[in-house]
C-alpha cells in the first residue's frame, strides 16, 4: 500500500510547483483543483446538482466558475451547500486514484484545503509548501485578473501559514526553486528508507 503524502499550501504559496517536482521524481500526484475541474466539466458528476442548487451557472453544458463565483460571493452561505454536493465527488476520485496507484510508494495528494477539510486524517504525512507572506503577496497579485479584496477573501478562508506549518510533518520552504526541490528530495527519501525502498 503506498504511503499517502498529503501536499498543501495556501495561495501563491508554490504548491503546484512543488506538486510537479514530486511528479518529476516520478511519483504520481493527484490533484483536487484538477478533480473539480473534470467535475464541473460538460459531462461531470457534480454539473447537474451544481446546475440545481446555483441557477444561473450552467454555460455550454458545464459549470461556469466565474458564475459560481460570483452567486457565492452575493450569498457566502452556499459555501456549504456546494461543499455538500462536491465533497464527497472529489473524495471518490480521490480514493479510485489511490487504488489505481496502489503499487507506488509514495502517492502525493495536492489538496488546497487539506486542514480546513479535515483530510489530513486520511494521509500517513502531511507536507506544507511554505514562503514569506511578502513573497505570496507578490506571487499571488501578479496573477491576471487577482485584485487585492480577492486576495484577502482567499486567505480568509484559508488555515494561517504558521498554523499548517505547526501541524504538517515537513514544510517545503518555496523562496528558492533549490530550496523547495531539496526539501522533497529528502522528503522522499525518509519515506522510501522508512517503508524499506532506500
Amino acid at each position: 500500500m503506498s504511503f499517502r503524502l498529503g501536499l498543501t499550501g495556501g495561495i501563491g504559496m508554490g504548491k503546484s510547483t512543488a506538486a510537479r517536482m514530486f511528479r518529476e521524481l516520478g511519483h504520481p500526484v493527484w490533484d483536487a483543483d484538477a478533480a473539480v475541474h473534470r467535475l464541473y466539466a460538460p459531462g461531470g458528476a457534480a454539473v447537474a446538482p451544481v446546475a440545481a442548487a446555483f441557477p444561473g451557472v450552467l454555460r455550454q453544458g458545464g459549470i461556469d466558475r466565474a458564475a459560481l463565483r460570483a452567486a457565492l460571493a452575493a450569498d457566502p452561505s452556499g459555501f456549504q451547500r456546494l461543499e455538500s454536493i462536491v465533497h464527497p465527488l472529489v473524495a471518490e476520485d480521490r480514493a479510485g486514484f489511490i487504488a489505481a496507484h496502489e503499487d507506488a510508494p509514495i502517492v502525493v495528494l495536492d489538496i488546497p484545503l487539506l486542514y480546513e477539510g479535515g483530510s489530513q486524517a486520511q494521509m500517513d504525512g502531511v507536507a506544507v509548501v511554505s514562503a514569506p507572506a511578502e513573497l505570496q503577496r507578490a506571487r499571488v497579485l501578479a496573477r491576471p485578473g487577482m485584485t487585492e479584496e480577492n486576495f484577502r477573501l482567499i486567505l480568509a478562508r484559508q488555515m494561517p501559514d504558521a498554523e499548517k506549518r505547526a501541524r504538517a510533518d515537513w514544510v517545503i520552504p518555496s523562496a528558492t526553486l533549490a530550496g523547495a526541490r531539496a526539501a522533497i528530495v529528502d522528503i522522499c527519501a525518509r519515506i522510501m528508507a522508512e517503508r524499506g525502498h532506500a
